[in-house]
């Protein structure tokens, strides 16, 4: 499947397409696809399975997964894996990351997706130049490996050697040089790691294929809380309007963060996950019905061949 949406004609803004992070709402993939289908969409983004990562599935699961993907009309936009991410540091083996990527390979083509969701390996004790050089070097190969099979490296602005700085992800692609290695921007992600979204967000715009809509708060003693999009710090209304301005024509993907969490451990037991999924897209909706009218009303900037602006 194309992860673009429908590209700008006759000055209108392109049409926008919504997915969400299916393990956000359910666990298992019937209740992800029922969250899917309450709200109307029909994208979908596959992280966990039963909790177990898309990697991890024994043929079986997968070719199961598979088929149910197809029955119900599913398409999928992104795999979001394991490697180099909040879990696998700079100096873990290089091989987890390798063969995930080569089992990713294979199981992409069957869903219909190039699009993998990595980071950049947070730091375990180096030095700050050690850390970049060893970072660098990791992520050249892994672009190289999807390069052979057809596959888009999708780099999140979240934990990692350039994940919340925008210099290192100019830096990281211009280092790489090639069109299997993009940025996935999350929105929300500025408000737990300390940082202005919307500024990292105006100097990489340029280079985003994808977009994980969530916002966020810190109340006192510097806890997070996640919010509707919206209703929290993160700019999401802001960033809505820079990407549609510039032209963005991808999928905006719900990760609502309000049920499960996997870098904390986080994951409520109660039943409600779907319902609560199902309310996160509808304020999505509403919200962006609203910076479609704004950005309607001033002048459109067609996307770029994917050149930086600053």
């Amino acid at each position: 499947m194309s992860a673009d949406a429908p590209s700008v004609t006759d000055g209108r803004l392109p049409g926008i397409q919504y997915a969400g992070i299916g393990d956000e709402a359910a666990p298992d993939l019937a209740g992800q696809l029922d969250a899917l289908q309450r709200l109307g969409w029909r994208t979908i983004e596959l992280r966990t399975v039963d909790g177990i990562a898309i990697a991890d599935l024994d043929d079986r699961a997968f070719a199961r997964l598979s088929g149910e993907l197809d029955a119900a009309g599913a398409d999928v936009v992104c795999v979001d894996s394991r490697i180099a991410n909040w879990a696998r540091p700079i100096t873990g083996r290089f091989e987890d990351d390798l063969n995930e990527l080569r089992i990713l390979a294979r199981r992409c083509a069957t869903l219909g997706t190039r699009y993998i969701r990595v980071m950049s390996y947070p730091n375990a004790g180096l030095s700050d130049a050690d850390w970049g050089r060893r970072a660098l070097c990791r992520m050249t190969h892994l672009v190289q490996e999807a390069e052979q099979h057809g596959l888009v490296l999708l780099h999140e602005n979240c934990s990692g050697w350039a994940g919340i700085r925008a210099d290192r992800m100019l830096d990281l692609l211009q280092h790489i040089d090639s069109p299997a290695l993009r940025l996935l921007f999350d929105i929300g992600n500025g408000v737990p790691y300390g940082y202005d979204a919307r500024a990292v967000l105006d100097a990489v715009i340029g280079h985003v294929a994808h977009v994980h809509v969530k916002d966020a708060r810190t109340r006192a003693g510097g806890q997070v809380d996640y919010t509707l999009p919206g209703e929290g710090e993160s700019g999401v209304r802001e960033c809505l309007t820079a990407l549609l301005r510039h032209g963005y024509t991808g999928v905006w993907s719900i990760e609502p963060h309000t049920h499960l969490r996997p870098h904390d451990d986080h994951n409520a037991t109660d039943d409600d996950g779907i319902a609560a999924f199902v309310r996160y897209g509808r304020a999505l909706e509403r919200l962006v019905e609203l910076v479609q009218r704004e950005v309607t009303a001033g002048p459109v900037v067609a996307a770029d061949d994917g050149g930086a602006r600053a």
